[in-house]
């Protein structure tokens, strides 16, 4: 199972960070490989809240099933993945210091398990440094909804 790593720093303290992450239904805005979201439980946010993502790599198009499994108010947001792909990610808020102020390292942690029709481990190791570029485009087109 593939661990895949990204990190950023946004120019902006951890809150007003936190502040765009939290809405779930909004990091379609900012997940160039997330086309759709659609809560599947009352909850909008929290521990317990469901959603379905339309996810879109390449050729590939899946509904990928998610529940929050931690909510930590400013410091990291945890999912489990439990559609075609699974596995667990987490999305961790530091706070760092710097002569302009308060800014905030945005670190995205991912281990995912791919099915046996996008090549299972096999598909994960080479689509591994895929996700990676992208998730590192996404973290871009985050930080620049942040900083402007």
């Amino acid at each position: 199972m593939p661990r895949i790593r990204v990190s950023t720093t946004i120019a902006a303290p951890p809150d007003r960070v936190w502040d765009e992450l939290r809405h779930i239904d909004r990091h379609v805005l900012w997940m160039a490989d997330a086309e759709a979201i659609r809560f599947t439980s009352r909850r909008r946010e929290g521990r317990g809240t469901t959603f379905e993502c339309d996810t879109r790599i390449g050729p590939f198009h899946l509904v990928d099933r998610m529940e929050i499994t931690q909510w930590r108010t400013n410091r990291a947001m945890g999912v489990r993945h439990s559609g075609l792909v699974t596995g667990e990610g987490r999305f961790t808020l530091k706070p760092v210091r710097r002569r302009s102020g308060t800014a905030t390292r945005f670190t995205w942690n991912e281990r995912l398990r791919f099915p046996w029709w996008m090549g299972g481990p096999v598909g994960g190791a080479v689509g591994a440094p895929v996700m990676k570029r992208l998730w590192r485009h996404n973290l871009t087109r985050l930080r620049h909804r942040i900083e402007h």
